[in-house]
């Protein structure tokens, strides 16, 4: 008797448990979500919050609005987020600068893996590599030739260093065993230019910035950096294509919440994550900017930045590349 009403109780608890997770789930959120941005506002991660964020409230019938913590390498709107209540009423965009800083910066005030419930990689962006019309070279296996030919003497630019793109170089020189002469510019824009013009001789960038050059005739491109081709440039083979296995040094914006956030709040974040990268108008926005959707599980996207994490932390300690400023 007494067995049979202790397992009563049990079975009752279990109920009340997954009645209250699902009335917490359907009635969230009561007031308006902060979703912190590490960038300043009209960047692409900002944009693409916006973007998500403004479908986000459609569907919630309470806004989300955009916090711009731009600073330190996104480590200041990054600390601000991990410091939140994990009440699922701030949210926070991770990037590629969060696996690269784990190990760039000696000491940071969070720990990105512990202090978040990682949800979803909205986005990964690939990079591409672009030479100046003149160089002598029409793929990435002619680039990796005339490089063993000129030893230091083929000149590529990134935005910066301890960038991706700058990152992406020294994976890029380590796997193709070649040595190539990296000029660090102040942001993409004066590297693309100099590109341009010619004063270097390869440049590795964003396809949403670099990619305009590339169709007005100014720069060829030789390939692109994700695993797979971009459906905003199909006919661009990968580095993989071309020779380099398992090449892969693209940029991505997750979504992500303070650790502790409840389940069925993460839950509902990813499915309204899930289904606004699946609606037409955001999904061809994006191919268009030159980011790729995802929208893969919290246990994936987790994994996922894991991987990233080792992977630029290899780079960075090859590289001995220094925090800027």
């Amino acid at each position: 008797m007494k067995t049979h009403r202790f397992a009563l109780i049990c079975s009752t608890a279990v109920l009340l448990s997954m009645a209250g997770s699902a009335i917490a789930q359907s009635t969230y959120p009561t007031k308006p979500v902060r979703w912190i941005v590490g960038y300043a506002p009209g960047g692409g991660t900002d944009l693409l919050a916006r973007a998500v964020g403004q479908k986000f409230s459609e569907a919630w019938g309470h806004p989300v609005l955009i916090d711009n913590r731009a600073g330190a390498a996104t480590n200041i709107g990054t600390e601000a987020a991990a410091k939140a209540s994990p009440d699922g009423y701030t949210l926070f965009s991770p990037t590629v600068a969060n696996a690269i800083n784990v190990t760039l910066f000696p000491k940071l005030n969070f720990d990105i893996m512990r202090d978040f419930a990682h949800i979803t990689n909205l986005a990964k962006i690939p990079n591409i590599v672009v030479v100046h019309p003149s160089l002598p070279v029409k793929n990435i296996r002619e680039l990796i030739a005339l490089a063993k030919e000129r030893p230091d003497q083929v000149r590529y630019g990134s935005p910066g260093i301890g960038s991706p793109q700058h990152l992406g170089g020294e994976i890029f020189k380590a796997m193709a065993d070649v040595k190539m002469l990296h000029i660090p510019y102040k942001g993409a824009a004066p590297a693309i230019a100099d590109a341009m013009a010619g004063h270097i001789d390869a440049y590795i960038g964003a396809m949403s910035s670099t990619l305009p050059q590339v169709r007005s005739g100014r720069l060829r491109i030789l390939g692109i950096t994700t695993l797979k081709r971009s459906e905003a440039a199909p006919d661009v083979p990968t580095l993989a294509e071309q020779g380099l296995a398992g090449f892969e040094t693209a940029s991505f914006v997750m979504v992500s919440a303070p650790a502790g956030t409840p389940r069925d709040i993460i839950t509902k974040i990813h499915g309204e994550a899930v289904r606004t990268l699946g609606m037409r108008d955001i999904r061809e926005w994006m191919i268009k900017d030159g980011s790729d959707p995802v929208g893969d599980t919290p246990e994936q996207v987790t994994a996922y930045l894991k991987s990233e994490i080792e992977k630029w932390g290899k780079a960075v300690r090859s590289s001995g590349a220094k925090p800027e400023g």
